[in-house]
């Protein structure tokens, strides 16, 4: 796990942006693990402004692979995905904004005649698209990665699962209010995410120090979820200070980034 403390989140969404680019330039149909949440908005949005620029790569060959999906949402009033659907939040964030069309974006399929197959068949789409490149990550602060709460299984895959009170609380400013957020998600387990060749993580504000903390420097275990992370050849962890405040190894992480070889990249 390499932990990059930066100065604020518009330099990580830059160094983010710069990770993914650097994918896309090497490998045209490359496959990206995307996430929702108010976190990754900055490299979203660096990502979109450097396309529309005319600087940033094509997308047009690749893959996206969503963590998560609510279930149980009604259908728009026209029909379609419910607004606050994560595909619909993804291509509104981000894959509108870069080109990617809906044909290219992968989501858990959360409709009800499909639940009992939904984990294994998402499973087998990733598969078959070669597994994932980069995986875009939050963290909670009670330490979730996606919607595998704590007490997942280390080792869990795509599956449905339950949303805490505390979840659905923190996700109602999103709906009118905390009885509109769904019951139920279908999310990618914590084995799944594993098996990305980059996971991505960006961690920002004070609320999630602790959970960084117990993340990166704590004890590998369920009971914090984004721990799991430890077992990766390939995690990076972008963090604003506020969010680094709680590490122990703080002045170790800046010493190391700042003297990686220029060649080396994230």
């Amino acid at each position: 796990m390499e932990v990059v403390p930066l100065g604020s989140a518009a330099e990580i969404a830059a160094v983010a942006a710069d990770v993914v680019e650097a994918v896309v330039r090497r490998k045209p149909a490359a496959v990206l693990g995307l996430a929702t949440g108010s976190t990754p908005l900055p490299a979203y949005q660096e990502l979109i402004r450097r396309h529309q620029a005319g600087i940033g790569p094509g997308y047009h060959d690749v893959t996206c692979f969503n963590l998560d999906e609510y279930v149980g949402l009604p259908p728009a009033p026209d029909g379609g995905v419910h607004a606050q659907s994560y595909r619909a939040t993804i291509a509104r964030e981000l894959t509108d904004g870069l080109g990617i069309g809906p044909d290219q974006v992968n989501g858990p399929d959360p409709g009800p005649g499909a639940l009992p197959t939904a984990g294994e068949r998402y499973e087998a789409l990733i598969e078959k698209a070669g597994g994932v490149d980069v995986q875009f990550l939050g963290i909670g602060s009670d330490g979730h990665l996606a919607f595998n709460e704590p007490g997942s299984s280390l080792a869990s895959r795509t599956r449905i699962k339950t949303l805490t009170a505390q979840t659905r609380a923190d996700n109602a400013r999103f709906f009118g209010s905390p009885g509109e957020v769904p019951t139920h998600v279908l999310t990618q387990g914590l084995g799944t995410i594993l098996e990305a060749r980059h996971l991505l993580l960006i961690a920002t504000g004070e609320g999630k120090a602790a959970a960084v903390a117990a993340a990166v420097e704590g004890p590998l275990s369920a009971s914090c979820p984004g721990s799991v992370l430890q077992l990766h050849p390939h995690a990076t962890v972008l963090l604003d200070p506020a969010a680094a405040s709680r590490l122990d190894r703080l002045a170790y992480y800046r010493e190391v980034y700042a003297a990686k070889p220029a060649w080396q990249g994230l």
